[in-house]
């Protein structure tokens, strides 16, 4: 996990650093002699140990220490700061990033073949974990959300064929799905997950054209359904106006008739040219 490291403003220790040299040159000239060259000599040791220990910050990084193999902590407030000395630092970047993963070609739940793309937004949160907990913190998040995309489109199928299912299509459930999946996987390499969405969904081609037949044979269906069930309640109406009104009286027969006429006229494809009956109903 990561911890704070220990610093101190770099100007403050430059400042010291910079008066120890001039007390190591003062002590080495004005007073020559064995005991004030060797403190001299210790003292310019001091400060060129002492010098190893600076670093500079930009925003949104973090500087991930480490003694001599040991992680010692990590330097997030941007500036100049004074840090132990012989130490080796690693820049992580905190800034967000966003990956876009290729189309893949997967199998959905219902074993169709599909291409599926997404996008995910994320961060560094845990700079001690992007640093040891992972290799390659970038290719682990590239290879990982590749890895996600892949499960998630095997779990839903490309559409629902039944009410309330949820499908590849639905795109806020996936989305949720997906980020959940991802923050899961993210965790071990100190990443945050801030958003995850489907950019690209379709059929495979050797498939597509005839999933497009049967798109359109399904809204075909669902159009004439709606016809037919738009026709009947205009013709009960019809039917119901007639006789609360008494316009005309009607038996069973003709009734029946005039039902299936209706119909005609108003669930054909095609415009009918009306046949006037010049003689009697009976």
């Amino acid at each position: 996990m990561e911890k704070r490291a220990f610093r101190l403003p770099g100007f403050l220790a430059l400042l010291v650093l910079l008066v120890l040299a001039a007390v190591a040159v003062v002590i080495g000239v004005v007073t020559p002699g064995p005991a004030t060259i060797t403190l001299a000599g210790v003292l310019g040791f001091v400060v060129l140990v002492a010098a190893t220990g600076f670093v500079v910050v930009n925003p949104n990084d973090a500087q991930v220490v480490q003694f001599f193999g040991r992680y010692v902590g990590s330097v997030r407030e941007a500036g100049f700061h004074w840090t132990w000395p012989l130490t080796d630092r690693r820049r992580i970047t905190l800034r967000v990033r966003n990956f876009e993963t290729q189309k893949l070609k997967v199998s959905d739940a219902d074993g169709n073949p599909v291409e599926i793309g997404a996008v995910v937004v994320w961060r560094v949160v845990d700079s001690a974990n992007a640093a040891f907990g992972v290799d390659d913190y970038v290719r682990y998040v590239a290879v990982q959300a590749e890895a996600a995309v892949r499960h998630m489109a095997t779990t839903y199928p490309y559409e629902a064929h039944q009410p309330g299912a949820t499908s590849l299509r639905d795109s806020t459930v996936v989305s949720e799905q997906l980020t959940a999946e991802l923050a899961e996987r993210f965790a071990l390499a100190g990443v945050e997950v801030l958003e995850s969405r489907v950019t690209h969904l379709a059929y495979a081609p050797e498939i597509a054209q005839a999933m497009l037949a049967r798109q359109q044979a399904s809204a075909i269906v669902s159009a004439r359904y709606k016809i037919v069930e738009g026709a009947v309640g205009m013709v009960s109406g019809a039917l119901e106006q007639l006789s609360a009104q008494h316009v005309v009286e009607l038996d069973e027969e003709r009734k029946a008739q005039m039902v299936a006429n209706l119909l005609v006229v108003l669930c054909g494809d095609r415009a009918v040219a009306p046949v006037v009956n010049a003689g009697t109903l009976y």
